[in-house]
């Protein structure tokens, strides 16, 4: 039975991953140089790898550079393209359909709560939630299962009681890791990567009505 959501949110419920990159690719740009996504990808959905960003380019760029400077430029790029970004696609109606419907919501997220917290209130479905765990809560950020697990303990739900919904490699295992069954939503950025150890894909929450989509998670769950 089918008792809990579970969402990761970067990239997930709003589009953020897309200006961390496009900021950071600005500023490589300012420097005569490029930021693939292929170098980028090792860092989406988790908090564990550690790419400087500033010391790559410092490679590419043959010589030091004024660190403050950079991420002084970064973050304001970063705050202006991220503030303008929407729920994605079907977010809402997902989260009302199931809070209508009796399924306990969660968020796990390797960001801070800082971070989550404030742009779910500004969007106005922070109160949707019943538990958010961040990296705050826990030792270690996806890919390991700690967030999800964390989620779950909070919940008061099993794993097989529950759907998570991720956008990255990194979230996909964390959640697998967990024992729970991973749908994974594409986006932007995330839909060049390679997303099959998910259970299930779907091009973006709004692909179908929440009812439909929800009915076919209960069937594959039980299946």
């Amino acid at each position: 039975m089918l008792r809990a959501l579970i969402f990761d949110f970067d990239g997930l419920m709003v589009d953020t991953e897309s200006p961390a990159l496009h900021a950071w690719q600005e500023v490589y740009r300012r420097h005569g140089q490029e930021l693939p996504i292929d170098v980028w990808a090792q860092v989406i959905g988790t908090n564990e790898i550690r790419f400087d960003a500033v010391e790559h380019l410092e490679g590419l760029h043959g010589a030091p550079l004024d660190r403050e400077s950079l991420y002084a430029v970064r973050d304001q790029l970063k705050t202006e393209l991220t503030d303008a970004q929407p729920l994605l696609p079907g977010v809402r109606e997902l989260l009302e359909h199931a809070r209508a419907s009796g399924i306990e919501l969660a968020v796990a997220s390797s960001s801070s709560h800082l971070w989550v917290d404030a742009h779910l209130d500004v969007r106005g479905v922070l109160e949707a939630f019943g538990c958010i765990r961040c990296r705050d809560d826990v030792a270690l950020t996806k890919p390991y299962p700690d967030l999800y697990l964390a989620a779950l303990e909070c919940l008061g739900v099993a794993a097989s009681e529950a759907v998570v919904f991720e956008d990255s490699p990194n979230g996909i295992a964390a959640a697998r890791a967990a024992g729970i069954f991973v749908v994974a939503v594409p986006n932007a950025i995330t839909g060049t990567l390679d997303l099959t150890s998910a259970n299930f894909q779907v091009e973006s929450l709004a692909v179908k009505p929440p009812a439909e989509l929800l009915a076919e998670l209960e069937e594959r769950l039980s299946s």
